[in-house]
């Protein structure tokens, strides 16, 4: 791998890394702050409105700065909101910093999304699903971390302060080796709505985002307080989610689409996310609701590197904006279901609330049926 090719891996890295160490510790941020469910989802919505609102600004950003450049800016930005969650001291105060998480956080996405599209062009090799697989190790590795600072009872303000400081750093040094091709950048207009095709990934999207989703915000939750195993088991679910999506996108997914297709791949992707909610919900034990939570993790991870692939590759709009405008319709499933989680869980639980994971994985199956053959 050269230092281009390491730099964009770097930075999906560090992404992952702080996404995964803020979904990890989100129930410890949750009864810091003595909020219920529905304000955490409150919360939650403030994130994923600043995710949804930057994803149009994030492509005329990079169009106009270059995707290097905004992404080395707004991923400095995620490690110093990061350091700062700790020190908040009421909810509202909390929904502000996660709408400029969000908001930050799609502005790296897309630009990360953009430097691997570049990376493709220029090498003629499918290599998305393999940095989308680095986001999901970092995550892993957040996670772990996560799990092992809850059971060790690591302050907040260390653990988050110390991977806001390794991503900072990071960042920087990953500045001068990063892709700067603004021909590469700028292919198609800067904007257009989304052509029939890419609508339809756009609405595969929706359905394999918000499960996603609702895994990275309620999984350790859902553990916690529907399982209530020992302390130290308590961010085991979403230690090994975060791990079968991450061993899906190294060493599975790519065999997988080379040999059935997009079409079954994700067919089959929105079948095992069905597997995994519903083996959650029907067995909700530390051993079952694990297989459940790998078996979920397995699934969602070919929906986005698959989809934001096809975006790139449009013949129509520059490879940022049609990621933006894809990701933008699967980021409004981000804005609804997370937060609707917190309001059904206040209302019958926790577990019953896992069922709208069951409706979204069939949407998944049912829109992949209309991709072409």
């Amino acid at each position: 791998m050269n230092g281009k090719n390491f730099a964009v891996s770097s930075m999906f890295f560090m992404l992952g890394l702080c996404f995964g160490s803020w979904s990890s510790r989100i129930a410890t941020v949750r009864d810091g702050l003595s909020m219920s469910d529905s304000m955490l989802g409150s919360v939650l919505l403030a994130m994923t409105s600043g995710l949804l609102i930057s994803l149009p600004v994030s492509g005329w950003a990079i169009s106009r700065f270059g995707s290097r450049t905004v992404g080395v800016f707004t991923i400095i930005t995620i490690a110093t909101l990061l350091a700062l969650v700790p020190f908040i001291a009421s909810v509202s105060q909390l929904a502000l910093v996660m709408f400029a998480f969000g908001f930050s956080y799609s502005a790296v996405n897309v630009s990360n999304n953009t430097q691997a599209s570049i990376v493709e062009k220029i090498s003629g090799e499918t290599r998305l699903p393999f940095f989308h697989g680095i986001w999901g190790l970092a995550g892993f590795a957040g996670a772990g971390l996560g799990a092992l600072s809850i059971g060790q009872g690591v302050n907040l303000s260390l653990h988050f302060g110390l991977i806001s400081a390794i991503t900072a750093i990071s960042a920087l040094a990953c500045w001068r080796f990063l892709y700067n091709e603004p021909s590469l950048e700028q292919t198609g207009r800067a904007f257009a709505i989304p052509d029939r095709s890419l609508f339809n990934y756009g609405l595969i999207a929706f359905f394999g985002m918000a499960c996603e989703a609702i895994m990275y915000d309620w999984s350790t939750i859902y553990f916690q307080d529907v399982i209530s195993p020992d302390q130290r088991y308590v961010g085991i679910g979403f230690a090994v989610f975060m791990g079968a999506m991450t061993v899906g996108r190294l060493f599975i997914l790519n065999r997988f689409v080379n040999r059935f297709g997009m079409r079954k791949t994700l067919q089959w992707s929105g079948i095992f996310i069905l597997a995994g909610f519903g083996t959650a919900i029907l067995f909700p034990t530390l051993v079952m609701s694990t297989i459940g939570f790998c078996l979920a993790g397995l699934g969602i991870c070919g929906v986005i590197p698959l989809v934001a692939g096809a975006a790139a590759r449009s013949s129509t709009m520059a490879p940022s904006s049609a990621i933006a405008s894809v990701l933008t319709i699967g980021f409004a499933g981000l804005l609804v279901f997370p937060p609707l989680v917190g309001f059904i869980s206040d209302a019958i639980g926790l577990r019953y609330a896992f069922l709208i994971g069951v409706f979204l994985a069939i949407g998944t199956i049912y829109r992949a049926s209309k991709i072409p053959e």
